[in-house]
């Protein structure tokens, strides 16, 4: 049956409509915010996953290009992979909604939000979380929360919900929110060095609009949801439990105490393989088949309960640090020769090698999605090999999470990266962990800082970022402890990794996970107060220790690049018929040449002679001729009447026969010959014909 619901939703109508697409999926919607509209399916599997101890959720945001009347590029003429774009709103979706299905929960759920039509002024991201929402808690899928989005802007000091294209392009916050009534539970943002308080004011805004939502999912579901359906539960036998840690002792709380990664994790692979051994001797095989990932779960279980224990009611750390001390950091620059900038970044084991490529403003990566964005000239590439968890397991492409923590870095330094104006070059940061044991991602934020500064990148402030973790006692968010620089084994087990990377002045970006149903406002601020000391101390005591700003030169391996302003008009006269001029002077000069539709110029090479050569010689094509001005010509062309001479790269004027000489000259070709050199005035221009005369006569 066809429904329709209406909401008004930070001053614009959000209008969902169920039951008349998509009959065969758990639950379905349509969900329109203005002129936008995504259509949201989710589907679980009838039967659970057997043998894994996670939650097989899969999101998927798709992009397709009709929803802003494109055809897509290439051959091919269809959408293929999903964009980064597409890849991060997925996870946009998935961070807050994972931690809210129960925990014993094991049945293939895929949520699949296709933008099928998009306003430049109302971005689908927000209406395809909403839509994720709805379609769950209306279908007869295991999931009972009202949980919302919305994104915030700061426009003129101004905190704006949901700010349309006018307002994003002078935003300096880019804030995206999701949040149940009670609590926030997922935090993103890219911030022009926002300060703590205005950042927590924006997300108290966004939660105070996200309640409206979550009512409105509420009476949706009221009136329409589904009885949901029975599943099979994946809760740890009691009795299995109690054997297992019987089996285990006190060997999992003195293996959890070992400060070195290495041999923790060796410690707890001993341990596990004695579970397995004691186990099979008492049990059949069929038995231990039967109950293998619930072992592994158990165990995991365990471990997990000794690291709680241990922050919570001991107040200790598995690696003995106090609750706010930072792990022991180094940092170096100029690791190699011939990059053009390199850093190396370490906070405990966890180590991070960024290096930086200088390009032409060409080089910059052109996008093709549903953004008003084409192009970026500040790319970010994050790398996560397998050795740097000491895995034996090939390398793959990038996955979900790469590009995830790529964007945030790039979110997190992009503010402080100079103009195009200012640094004609397109950038490209390459970090490449080699070590892991927590916070790979900040590590990056601050080896690229780094980086940057050591390949000479005049950036506006150096950036830090460093995370916290959370642990509360049996979910209750009021009785908790926080911790400052979570290592591995913290993230794993505890509820919250609260990421922030900023400069001294204030945050640049934001990434929040959480395991728990959201976050008090009183666990937000101190995770402010937090990451701020945190990066104030990584600034000063290591990061600009190391380089306290950027190179005066770039590497002699770097192109060199210069920028010009030429008339706009003018334009044609240096690229000429089918490119035949801007090749010659690429030909002639060996530069490289890139001319934007303003009249900038910007030319790059190897050798400065070469590059000043081939300016002068643009700067020469986009002159007019002036009349009584002296040139030293070219004889290009002899005529029965005279010669033709170029004065400027392609303008000839006419040197009559008459002007050529004080004395008669009876045949010009006695007196001139093609490549002849000589001086010459203007003597009269004919602006509306383009063609001017010259005389070679009593020349001073």
């Amino acid at each position: 049956m066809f429904k329709k619901f209406e909401l008004d939703y930070a001053g614009r109508k959000l209008i969902v409509e169920t039951g008349k697409m998509a009959g065969l999926s758990n639950g379905s919607c349509l969900v329109r915010y203005d002129d936008t509209a995504v259509l949201v399916n989710v589907t679980m599997s009838k039967e659970p996953r057997e043998g894994i101890d996670f939650l097989p959720l899969s999101v998927d945001y798709e992009e397709r290009l009709y929803a802003v009347g494109k055809i897509p590029g290439g051959f091919i003429k269809r959408e293929g992979k999903p964009s980064e774009k597409a890849v991060l709103v997925s996870r946009v979706i998935d961070r807050p909604i994972r931690p809210l299905f129960p925990k014993d929960y094991r049945n293939d759920t895929a949520i699949n939000a296709a933008a099928m039509c998009v306003d430049p002024d109302v971005l689908p991201e927000v209406p395809a979380m909403i839509g994720s929402a709805i379609a769950l808690n209306i279908s007869d899928i295991p999931f009972n929360v009202a949980v919302a989005s919305i994104k915030v802007g700061l426009v003129d000091g101004n905190l704006v919900l949901n700010p349309n294209l006018e307002q994003r392009e002078k935003s300096t916050l880019d804030l995206t929110v999701a949040a149940t009534y009670d609590k926030v539970c997922m935090i993103e943002a890219g911030a022009h060095e926002v300060d703590d308080a205005t950042m927590l004011e924006a997300i108290k805004l966004a939660h105070s609009e996200i309640k409206k939502a979550c009512k409105f999912i509420d009476e949706i579901k009221a009136d329409i949801g589904k009885p949901k359906a029975s599943y099979k539960s994946f809760e740890i036998p009691e009795e299995l439990y109690n054997e297992i840690k019987t089996i285990i002792g006190n060997k999992m709380y003195d293996a959890v105490c070992q400060t070195d990664k290495t041999v923790r994790d060796e410690k707890i692979s001993k341990i596990s393989a004695e579970v397995v051994e004691t186990y099979t001797k008492n049990h059949s095989e069929e038995e231990y088949k039967k109950n293998k990932s619930m072992i592994s779960e158990t165990l995991y279980k365990i471990e997990k309960k000794i690291v709680r224990n241990l922050v919570i009611n001991e107040n200790k750390r598995p690696d003995g640090r106090a609750l706010d001390e930072i792990r022991q950091l180094n940092a170096e620059v100029g690791i190699f020769a011939r990059t053009h900038g390199s850093a190396l970044f370490s906070r405990g084991q966890t180590q991070v090698l960024s290096v930086v490529t200088l390009g032409t403003v060409s080089e910059e990566q052109t996008l093709d999605g549903l953004d008003e964005e084409l192009s970026k000239r500040y790319i970010h590439h994050y790398n996560f090999p397998p050795y740097s968890v000491g895995e034996a397991r090939p390398t793959r492409a990038p996955g979900r999470r790469e590009v995830g923590h790529g964007a945030l870095a790039e979110r997190a330094l992009e503010t402080v990266i100079p103009s195009k104006e200012e640094f004609p070059y397109t950038i490209r940061v390459v970090s490449e962990t080699l070590s892991s044991n927590g916070s790979t991602s900040q590590g990056s934020v601050c080896g690229s800082t780094l980086a940057l500064m050591d390949a000479g990148v005049p950036i506006k402030a150096p950036v830090a970022g460093i995370s916290t973790g959370l642990f509360t006692k049996e979910d209750d968010t009021t009785d908790y402890i926080m911790v400052t620089d979570i290592q591995g084994i913290e993230d794993f087990f505890g509820d919250m990794d609260f990421k922030v990377a900023g400069t001294k002045k204030g945050i640049t970006a934001i990434q929040v996970d959480i395991k728990i149903d959201g976050l008090t406002y009183e666990i937000i601020e101190e995770a402010f107060r937090r990451t701020n000391i945190a990066r104030q101390y990584i600034l000063d005591e290591v990061m600009l220790k190391a380089i306290d700003k950027p190179r005066e030169q770039l590497s002699k391996y770097a192109p060199k690049i210069e920028t010009i302003s030429i008339n706009p008009e003018k334009i044609r006269d240096v690229i000429g018929a089918g490119g035949k001029v801007i090749n010659k002077i690429i030909e002639e000069t060996g530069v490289k040449i890139d001319i934007e539709d303003n009249g900038t110029v910007f030319v790059s090479g190897v050798e400065q002679e070469k590059i000043s050569r081939a300016i002068e010689i643009i700067i020469s094509l986009t002159r007019d001729v002036e009349l009584n001005e002296v040139y030293m010509g070219k004889v290009t062309k002899i005529l029965q009447f005279g010669a033709l001479v170029e004065v400027l790269p392609g303008k000839e004027g006419l040197l009559h026969i008459s002007k050529i000489s004080s004395e008669r000259v009876n045949k010009v070709e006695d007196v001139l010959k093609v490549g002849d050199e000589l001086l010459v005035k203007v003597i009269e221009i004919n602006k509306e014909e383009g063609k001017f005369c010259l005389s070679a006569k009593n020349i001073d």
